[in-house]
């Protein structure tokens, strides 16, 4: 058994290496159980990586001898931490859900520097998200699970928040390392959302002040709020607050919010509640997501958005699919609307995020949506079903908004072979990849995206409402099944998670094969009733040519003058 976790971890290791900068690039979107139109619990999660190779991770329930020791490898780097103890018993995890749909997610925040890569710990964040799921049936588990391992073993990564969920509560968590100071472990504080409110979290820690107590009773549901019982005093000590307990703010003293954490991070989380929440998208906290931060006598940000917010309305899995779609359309940083977006309204800008011209720095906008993200989730998990066949684990890779969201069934036994770990990577195509062929798809896309976005959405459509549409009858059948025989409809939720992702896959390069058709040469073929058009002789019909929007043209005149100006031919003078 030792071994054969040794060569999943390697093999995982070597696919998705990350580098530092990487690793702040992501955006996790929290839905309690009251906020949704099913009553089901929802966390979503962007894996926004240069060099990260969109997979689905599959480990099986396992059963380890006593005194079994368990290697840790650095999720980033592959780097050996060390070793911990290995529990008797492993549940399995598909993704980032386990078989009893518990789901963690994570974004790094960084923090304060000196804190980092405490010497001589054994765990880091990935490693926490990973065993947690493999040993929790609740989130309260999974977050006992992890503060106590970074507590036995110590913590080796930077500042990070935590998403945690089950069917019933979703909580956030940002936690800390203590740095070099031969203290061990780690300062953190963990919520619970109140039901029918949301939240999110990007890349900057979002706990501010809580109701600090000593004591973590995990299984007492009157107790929403856990923290390290130095979460305080170590501050106290490093020098970082002086204040009183009850004004102790998490955020603003370990990792405290700058142009970057607002203007880059902060600002996810405000798009995703401005179109949720009608009050946000007032002009209340549009200086704090312009990166202008205005501080209290503690040297606090006093106009930071709110931790969680309740929505006007109860929001579906198709709302929370498109709020991952985001590219701050609707407001003064959209990102189809500036120069930089092309003649064609394309929502990426190449990186780096920031660039300098004449000694002066300027940013590129850091929407939810982005081209670079390796693989984005939503683990869905409901109450009403037995575990296995309750939690969805709504999966895609690449680009959110030119991606597919695929449910697996979080007790399914195996995973689509166009999703597998090891079909390909970052520097070896394969045919049968899903990663490939979706960003074959978007990568096509940016070249003329305005019109060809609208036929990807029209797949999308097609595919993520039939998935959804179909849930309800899955579901029913496979919960028959479980109450006679369990293995049966583990099975039959495995067959079916199967068939859709190789289903998608399938069509995805259908459409690749449809846009290079339709698109080739800049110019757009003719349709009529689902085919292109030929004349009377079977020759295709003449494509339209629609060139640049004016405006587009205008820019061109500015900026060339009258060098491409047509001269009239003068009449011949008699």
């Amino acid at each position: 058994m030792k071994k054969n976790y040794l060569v999943f971890f390697i093999t995982f290791l070597l696919v998705i290496t990350w580098n530092s900068l990487d690793t702040k690039a992501c955006t996790n979107f929290l839905f309690t159980k009251g906020a949704t139109t099913d009553g089901s619990t929802m966390i979503t999660y962007t894996a926004d990586s240069h060099t990260l190779y969109g997979e689905l991770y599959y480990r099986p329930a396992a059963d380890y001898p006593e005194n079994a020791m368990l290697d840790i490898y650095e999720w980033d780097t592959g780097k050996f931490l060390g070793k911990i103890k290995q529990v008797r018993h492993t549940y399995s995890v598909i993704g980032n859900m386990n078989e009893y749909q518990v789901s963690i997610g994570e974004t790094t925040y960084g923090g304060r520097k000196e804190l980092h890569h405490q010497p001589d710990a054994i765990m880091d964040y990935g490693s926490l998200m990973y065993i947690a799921l493999q040993r929790a049936k609740t989130a309260r588990e999974a977050i006992k699970v992890m503060t106590e391992l970074v507590a036995e073993y110590g913590y080796y990564s930077e500042g990070e928040s935590f998403s945690i969920s089950d069917p019933n509560e979703v909580w956030i968590m940002d936690m800390i390392g203590k740095g070099n100071e031969g203290q061990k472990g780690a300062v953190w504080v963990v919520r619970k959302i109140p039901d029918g409110y949301i939240s999110a979290h990007a890349n900057q820690a979002r706990i501010t002040t809580f109701p600090f107590s000593k004591e973590n009773n995990f299984f007492d549901k009157n107790q929403t709020t856990f923290c390290s019982n130095d979460v305080i005093s170590f501050a106290k000590w490093k020098g970082y607050f002086k204040g009183k307990d009850k004004d102790f703010s998490f955020s603003d003293t370990y990792a405290p919010v700058d142009f970057s954490g607002a203007r880059f991070c902060e600002i996810r989380v405000w798009a995703m509640f401005r179109r949720v929440n009608s009050e946000m998208d007032k002009d209340k906290y549009i200086d704090y997501v312009r990166g202008i931060i205005k501080k209290d006598k503690n040297g606090y940000a006093k106009n930071r958005i709110p931790l969680w917010v309740k929505p006007d309305k109860k929001i579906s899995l198709h709302d929370v699919i498109g709020l991952l779609r985001d590219h701050l359309e609707g407001t003064e940083f959209d990102m189809t609307k500036d120069i930089g977006a092309g003649p064609f309204g394309l929502p990426y800008r190449l990186r780096p995020l920031t660039w300098k011209v004449d000694s002066v720095e300027y940013v590129n906008e850091r929407a939810t949506s982005t081209q670079q993200t390796g693989f984005s989730f939503i683990a869905q998990a409901r109450s009403w079903l037995s575990d296995p066949i309750a939690g969805i684990f709504w999966f895609g890779v690449d680009d959110n908004n030119s991606c597919c969201y695929v449910p697996m069934y979080c007790g399914m036994t195996k995973v689509p072979e166009s999703y597998a770990v090891g079909n390909g990577n970052m520097l070896e195509y394969s045919d049968n990849s899903a990663f490939w062929a979706f960003n074959e798809v978007s990568n096509f896309a940016y070249l003329k995206y305005d019109v060809m976005i609208k036929d990807i959405q029209k797949v999308q459509k097609e595919l993520e409402t039939k998935f959804i549409d179909y849930t309800p009858v899955i579901d029913l059948a496979a919960q028959k099944l479980y109450e006679t025989d369990k293995n049966l409809a583990r099975q039959f939720i495995t067959d079916y998670s199967v068939a859709q992702g190789n289903y998608t896959v399938k069509r995805w390069k259908e459409l690749r094969k449809y846009l290079l058709i339709k698109y080739i040469d800049g110019n757009v073929k003719k349709e009529e009733n689902g085919h292109f058009k030929k004349t009377k002789d079977g020759m295709p019909v003449y494509p339209a040519q629609n060139g640049y929007p004016e405006w587009w043209y205008r820019e061109i005149i500015k900026n060339t003058g009258d060098k491409l100006k047509v001269i009239e031919d003068k009449k011949t003078q008699k």
